[in-house]
This record gives structure tokens, C-alpha cells and sequence, in this order.
């Protein structure tokens, strides 16, 4: 301790006689030392010269040496201390400002002084990890060059107290669950570099078998987390669920049980969060006590760990039982309350929660639909391929939504269930470091690290491309060919980038996206064509018809389109799952289900209705000449009514232009038989009560509202209730109601429905509108 004094003394005194002419140049550390002061204690002092020499040794080839007093002297430095550190020097002091970042919780300041030195301040163990973080965002990196472009005096601290990401090494992952523990470390690492200071674990599965990508067992994985949580100061948190009947007495110990004998295990743990109802069912009158008596054990191991728990998934007699509990016993071994999908909303929670309880929110950044924040405006042509789980860097609305959501909180830590969300932990990141951050700031730097300087401002612009992709009718949406142009060109340009994941997975989206925009196209205009046929349908030509459009329509099959963009999507997903373990096939690359990101098990799947045709023909078959002709033109006729007759496909962004409605979790774009459903598209969106705005209607015509659904449609015109003159309730029939010549007078009706009473039902078997039409009475 006392050599390291002196020598970290001693370097002080060498930088503070340093050449100030070279101030303004840029610093450059191609030969710089890193001398770390005996005020950082251990194990951070190690980790953080770890951090910095291997992230820049891999960049540049470059290996930094620690300060060695009997070494010859380098005129480039890097140093590193506490704010608080009495061996600091004048000069360093003197820059120090008392009331600054660097003296807060977690905070740093980074400075460049005379001499090609940079000095990491830092308020405490963690402020030197986030300083050295920084630093490694900023530096301009290539083969054989390590500087900063410009002097720098920095100071930051973070504006929210927690930061940090779910990285369940558990079978439902979709890359975790390949990791070993070198990659989880690498993982945590770079988490913390772009500003994280919590990971959270899932020690008991609710599924116990182990995944075929383990490379560990997971009790075992889940105490090495611990052990890097321990080296890089990471708080670590697990996610504990209690699956089992907590009044079963006998359940309930081996319960506690198990979770003491994790306890302890882990040379680390902070943070034991308890999600309330979901997964769980039970009450929390049990569960309160439960989670007493666990802490009670929690603190046997870990003195200063604490007790969350979440309300999701809890009625509202639950949650007010819960609040009724807080004010009756007044816990002191609870340190919070978690929000998260399911839970009462985060403003109502942090209103009802007594001050002395924190609040941390459980962000679910990880998939895009039927989710707690879907994409908005989401083209069904995606929802069908892409699904759930798929690479999806949305920057900017993340950003808006933690805006609107975080000054209720304390900070978060996200649910994430493989690494295909990686942009997304960043940005969340980050904002909670500093919410005024701007987004193509944060892009940049992400891209400088990851890829190089050189491509940092395009790879940057080429993600926020990626988000807009996904915004409204793909057909429409012409911006995808042109980011795939971009991103091809930047493929070109960037070949020594090939085996980078991250680079791998947004070439993965630009093939993609562009290819199922290419697909939908085409597919539909086939169907388009195959209707024109059926309108030709007669009594006596039924069979060849059918079997002409059946031809065409299937021609997605027979004649494929851009099939060099599909190898190449086959070749990154191969790519990805060597380089980071994604899984993105169920049967080739034994993902956990079609639902955890299987995208190229989707590739395929239809963007027009030839497997419901294919179906429908069966059945028309059986039907008398007649009713085959009545049926084919109401099928030739579906999306095209005719002039003065308007058609909507409910939840479609493409199809449904006057529905004013939405589902906030996007529950309304189905998930039916894995994902294959054979049902027509329409069927596979709907909405319970929609909003349907009509204008410029004539308003000496009388109108047919037709709907096509299951169960009850309670229908309103202008507010009025109807009565109906057709009423069918079994899946995918119609409905009828004629809309009073008074609703049109002024050329516009609102078509509304009132929600009905089946709380009593799974939302699989409520009512459900599909289409709906406006049609000129006859």
C-alpha cells in the first residue's frame, strides 16, 4: 500500500512539471501507463485496469501497462482516483469543483491535462468504472491509435439511482441461455460502460429442464453473476417468483428453504424482487408474510440486501389489500414496490405508496407486440414474420417512453429475454443517466464502441432507419428499400465487421425487413389478380375458377421473389447463432418456442389469405352451384366493395384507415395454433370495441353497417344504439344493422361499439369485431 503511494505520488509530481504547450493537442495514450491510486479500493482497482486495457487491446491492438515506479517513465498517463483522495495534487484540485458531479453518488470527471494525461475522478468505486466507461465511449480507436480528438473536462453523475437489465440465464432465453461465463462478463462489462449498475437474475425456473445451450448448470451460472456483479460493483438483483401455494405449509418452507441455500451461495446479492402476481396466485395476505420471513433469512447472508415486490397481475381487492397492509404495518424490511406489464399504472403507484418506499419500474424493452409497449402502428406483414421477439432497436420511442414514465420512479431495471434487445438496454441506459441526453448522441457513441470511428456517424443513422421500418403500412413505407440500400453499402464498406453480433443483427433486420416488404407486395397483388377471377365465377365454371385463383394466389410458393435476400437472411441468422447464441429457429437452432424470436421459421409464412382460400374452397365445394357464385363474390369482393361502400380490417395500420381505436398491448394482433394459424389475415386482428369514423358520405343514401366477428358486436351510430337485422355469433360470421337517414344528415357517422360484460371469459373466447363495412343499401 505504501510502494503504491508513493509511486501514485510520484507520478503527480511528473505531471505536474509537464509541457503545458501540448494542452491543446490531441491526447494521445498509444504509450500510456495506468496509475491507479491506493483510494480506489479493490476489487475495483483491478477490474477497472482490466476494463480499460482489454477494451482498448481489442480495438487497437494497443496493451496499456500499469504504473510500474521502477519502470521507465511514460510521458502519457492515465490516472485514476477518488475525489475524496488526500494525495491529490494542486493542479487536480484546482479543477475539482466541491459542488460537482464527482463528489455525487456514482459520479465522475474526466479531465485531460499537460502532458497527454487524462485523469478519471470519481466519487467512489463506481464513479471510477462509469469515468473509465466514458473515456472508452469518447477515445477515437483503430489499429495502432488510441486518443482523445480534443481536450476534455467532463463531469457527470446519474440523474436515477438505478439502471439496469434482466439477463435470466434461464431455457425461455433466446440467446442468454447459449452464453457461458466469459461472455456473460463481457456482457455485464459493456452494460456498465454504457452506464448500468444493476443485473438481475433468474435463479428458479419455472420450467426446470435445462436448455440444450447451457454450457453450465444454471444454479451454478447464477452464482458466478454473482461473483462478476462482486468485481464489477454491480448490484445484483434476481427475480423470484413463487409459483407454488404459499399456504401449504410444507411447500412454503422448502420455499424459503431454497432460497436461503442461494442466499448463501452468492457472494453477492442486493436486491430480492418478488413479482406479485405474475407469474403466482397467490393473495397477499400470504404473500406479505412470505416475503417477511425471507428477508429475514436474506439478512442472515447479506446485511444490506433488500425486499421488492411487484402488484402485477393483482386484482384491484389485492392491491388495495396491499396498500391497507403498508399503512397498517408499517414494514421496514420492504424496501419497494416494482412496476411493470400488468401492474396498476406507475403514476396511481407512486401516488399510493407511503414516501419512504422506493419505486423502480420493470420496463419490458424486449419485445414488440402483445407486450406492454407495442410498436405503434405496427404493419400485420411483420407481427406474422417478425413476431414477438425479433432484433428491435426502437431508440427514439424508448426514449419517450422512459421520459414519460421515469420522474415516478427511482430508476429500472428491464425485462429482457435475450440480447436481440441490445440497443434498447442502451438507450434505457443512458437516458437514465442523463434524460436529456440526446438520441443520436447516444446512437453514436454506441456505434463508435462497438464498430469504429469511422462508421460511427452512418451505422448511427442507419439504426434510427431501422425504427422508422416499422412505422405504419410497410407497402407504403418506401424508406425500407432505401435503408436496405444503406445498409448494404455500409456491408460493403465494413467487411472486417462481419463477425461483430451487433453488426450482424442490424444487417439481419435490413435483409429482412426489405425482404417481406418485397414479399407482401407481391403476394398481394397476386391475390388482387386471383380476385378478379373469382368475380368471372359462374354456375358453370365454379371448379375452374377456384382452381385459376388458387394457382395464382400460391404463386408465393411456386415462384418465390428475391430469394438471393433470403440466403442471406439464412446465412446471418446462422452467423448470429455461432457469434452470440441467438436462436432464431425452433427446429434448426432449438429455440425454447415459436414465440422467443423464431424468425426464420416465419420467413415463409403467407402475406396474402391462400391458405384460408385453399380452406374456404374446400367447403365451397360442398355448397350447391348457386350459393358457390355467392360465396366467391363475396370473397372476390371482401376488401373492394365497391364504389360509395367502405371496407376496414380492425387493428390493420394498412386495411382499417377510419378506425380510430387501438389495444395499448397490442393483444389484438392474434397468436394462434404456434403462429401458423391458416385463418384469413382480417381474422387475425380485432378489436373489442372499436371507433370507426366515416366522412364525405352522401346523405341521401341509406347505409348497411355489416360486421364480420364473433360474439356480440352492441353497435352505436352517432351514439344511438341499433338494432340488428342480422346477428350471427359464431367465429368469423356476419352481422347487420341499418343506420337511421338521420345519423347521415350531415355526411359523416361515427360507428361505435360498447365493450360487453365477459369478464368472466379468457380474452380468447370474448367477442371479437374483425371487419366491418359501410355499404350502400340496396
Amino acid at each position: 500500500m505504501l510502494k503504491r503511494l508513493i509511486s501514485f505520488v510520484a507520478c503527480l509530481i511528473i505531471i505536474a512539471v509537464a509541457d503545458t504547450s501540448l494542452f491543446a493537442q490531441p491526447v494521445s495514450l498509444k504509450n500510456a501507463v495506468v496509475n491507479i491510486a491506493p483510494s480506489v479500493p479493490s476489487p475495483m482497482r483491478e477490474t477497472v485496469f482490466k476494463v480499460l486495457s482489454e477494451e482498448i487491446a481489442q480495438r487497437t491492438g494497443i496493451t496499456l501497462k500499469a504504473f510500474d515506479n521502477r519502470a521507465v517513465k511514460s510521458a502519457q498517463t492515465i490516472m485514476i482516483a477518488l475525489s475524496s483522495d488526500p494525495a491529490l495534487n494542486s493542479q487536480i484540485l484546482s479543477i475539482l469543483d466541491k459542488n460537482g458531479a464527482e463528489y455525487k453518488k456514482e459520479g465522475f470527471r474526466v479531465v485531460s491535462m499537460p502532458g497527454n494525461t487524462i485523469w478519471i475522478v470519481g466519487a467512489d468505486a463506481r464513479g471510477v468504472l462509469f469515468g473509465a466507461g466514458w473515456l472508452l465511449r469518447n477515445l477515437h480507436m483503430a489499429k495502432g491509435l488510441v486518443q482523445l480528438d480534443a481536450p476534455v473536462n467532463y463531469a457527470s453523475s446519474p440523474a436515477y439511482a438505478i439502471r439496469g437489465h434482466q439477463l435470466g440465464y434461464r431455457t425461455t432465453a433466446n440467446s442468454y441461455d447459449a452464453w457461458d461465463v466469459k461472455q456473460y462478463e463481457k456482457y455485464i462489462r459493456e452494460l456498465a460502460i454504457f452506464g448500468s449498475n444493476s443485473v438481475e437474475g433468474i435463479p428458479f425456473h419455472e420450467d426446470d429442464s435445462p436448455s440444450p445451450h447451457f454450457k453450465i448448470p444454471a444454479a451454478e451460472m447464477n452464482v458466478r453473476i454473482s461473483e462478476i456483479c462482486q468485481a464489477y460493483d454491480m448490484d445484483y438483483w434476481v427475480w423470484t417468483p413463487a409459483t407454488i401455494d404459499l399456504s401449504n405449509k410444507e411447500k412454503r418452507k422448502a420455499e424459503l428453504d431454497m432460497h436461503e441455500a442461494f442466499y448463501k451461495k452468492c457472494p453477492r446479492l442486493d436486491h430480492i424482487f418478488f413479482p406479485g402476481g405474475d407469474p403466482g396466485d397467490n393473495h397477499p395476505s400470504e404473500v406479505m408474510p412470505f416475503l417477511k420471513e425471507l428477508q429475514s433469512r436474506l439478512v442472515k447472508y447479506h446485511p444490506n440486501a433488500k425486499v421488492w415486490i411487484s402488484l402485477q397481475g393483482f386484482s384491484e381487492e389485492q392491491v388495495d389489500y396491499f396498500y391497507q397492509y403498508l399503512r397498517r404495518e408499517n414494514p421496514d424490511w420492504l424496501e419497494g414496490v416494482v412496476s411493470g406489464p400488468s401492474s396498476p399504472p406507475i403514476a396511481e403507484t407512486r401516488f399510493r405508496l407511503p414516501a419512504k418506499y422506493k419505486h423502480r419500474q420493470y420496463p419490458d424493452i424486449t419485445h414488440a407486440i402483445r407486450c406492454e409497449f407495442p410498436v405503434e402502428k405496427w404493419d400485420q406483414a411483420y407481427a406474422l414474420t417478425l413476431g414477438r421477439e425479433s432484433v428491435n432497436p426502437r431508440p427514439f420511442a424508448f426514449a419517450k417512453i422512459h421520459q414519460t414514465y421515469a420522474p415516478f420512479t427511482d430508476g429500472f431495471v428491464s425485462y429482457s429475454d435475450g440480447c436481440h434487445d441490445d440497443v434498447n438496454k442502451v438507450i434505457w441506459s443512458m437516458r437514465a443517466w442523463d434524460p436529456q441526453m440526446n438520441v443520436n448522441t447516444i446512437l453514436e457513441e454506441y456505434t463508435q464502441f462497438f464498430f469504429n470511428p469511422a462508421v460511427a456517424k452512418p451505422a448511427a443513422a442507419g439504426i434510427a432507419a431501422l425504427e422508422q421500418n416499422w412505422y405504419g403500412p410497410l407497402q407504403q413505407n418506401g424508406g425500407v428499400e432505401a435503408s436496405f440500400s444503406f445498409w448494404k453499402n455500409l456491408e460493403t464498406a465494413n467487411s472486417s465487421l462481419q463477425n461483430n453480433w451487433r453488426w450482424q443483427m442490424l444487417l439481419l433486420r435490413a435483409y429482412y425487413d426489405t425482404y417481406i416488404r418485397r414479399r407482401l407486395i407481391y403476394e398481394q397483388s397476386l391475390e388482387q389478380q386471383a380476385n378478379k377471377i373469382l368475380q368471372t365465377a359462374n354456375t358453370s365454371n365454379t371448379a375452374a375458377v377456384m382452381q385459376q385463383s388458387l394457382a395464382l394466389v400460391t404463386k408465393g410458393n411456386s415462384e418465390p421473389i428475391s430469394v438471393d435476400l433470403r440466403k442471406r437472411i439464412e446465412t446471418l441468422c446462422e452467423d448470429l447463432y455461432h457469434s452470440i447464441g441467438l436462436q432464431t429457429s425452433v427446429p434448426k437452432y432449438k429455440a425454447k418456442g415459436y414465440e422467443r424470436g423464431a424468425i426464420l421459421d416465419f420467413i415463409d409464412y403467407p402475406l396474402n389469405n391462400r391458405w384460408w382460400l385453399a380452406d374456404e374452397f374446400e367447403k365451397i365445394k360442398q355448397e350447391p352451384a348457386e350459393k358457390q357464385v355467392e360465396h366467391l363474390q363475396l370473397i372476390s369482393k371482401w376488401e373492394n366493395p365497391g364504389n360509395g361502400n367502405y371496407y376496414d380490417d380492425i387493428s390493420s395500420v394498412s386495411k382499417g384507415p377510419r378506425v380510430k381505436t387501438i389495444s395499448d398491448d397490442a393483444t389484438d394482433i392474434a397468436w394462434w395454433e404456434n403462429g401458423k394459424s391458416r385463418k384469413r389475415l382480417s381474422f387475425q386482428t380485432f378489436q373489442r370495441s372499436p371507433v370507426i369514423e366515416y366522412a364525405n358520405l352522401d346523405p341521401n343514401i341509406r347505409y348497411i353497417v355489416r360486421v364480420c366477428g364473433s360474439g356480440d358486436a352492441l353497435i352505436r351510430a352517432d351514439g344511438q344504439r341499433l338494432s340488428p337485422i342480422l346477428y350471427n355469433k359464431e367465429p368469423e360470421t356476419f352481422k347487420e344493422w341499418i343506420v337511421p337517414l338521420n345519423a347521415n344528415a350531415d355526411g359523416k357517422i361515427t360507428i361505435s361499439f360498447d365493450e360487453p360484460e365477459e369478464s368472466n371469459l379468457n380474452w380468447r373466447n370474448q367477442s371479437k369485431i374483425y371487419d366491418i363495412w359501410l355499404l350502400k343499401a340496396e
